[in-house]
């Protein structure tokens, strides 16, 4: 009863993890290193999607971030069975209006 209860991945919006920006936080940008260097959030770490099941950074809560919000549900719901307290980024760099680093 109710299992999809225990299965939602916790989620904020871009505005959200703006306002959070200034606190020490942790923020994985799971797209591919090409899209990372086309512009990022400036204390974002690349970890591509494909390579986010060998993290293994023990930090606090970790926001994630892609393009679009689909691959960052992916890895969040990932690092989320090994234990991580980790946060999907609704609407990602699509919607993104804060600070970027990179790109044009």
């Amino acid at each position: 009863m109710f299992d999809w209860l225990m299965n939602r991945i916790p989620s904020i919006s871009v505005n959200e993890l703006n306002s959070r920006i200034s606190k020490e936080i942790t923020i994985l940008d799971v797209r591919t290193s090409s899209e990372y260097h086309g512009g990022h959030i400036p204390m974002a770490k690349n970890v591509p999607l494909n390579k986010i099941d060998r993290y293994n950074e023990r930090v606090g809560t970790i926001y994630i971030i892609c393009q679009s919000g689909v691959r960052s549900r992916q890895a969040t719901k990932k690092l989320r069975k090994k234990g991580y307290e980790a946060i999907n980024v609704r609407g990602g760099m699509n919607q993104w209006t804060g600070k970027i680093r990179g790109g044009k």
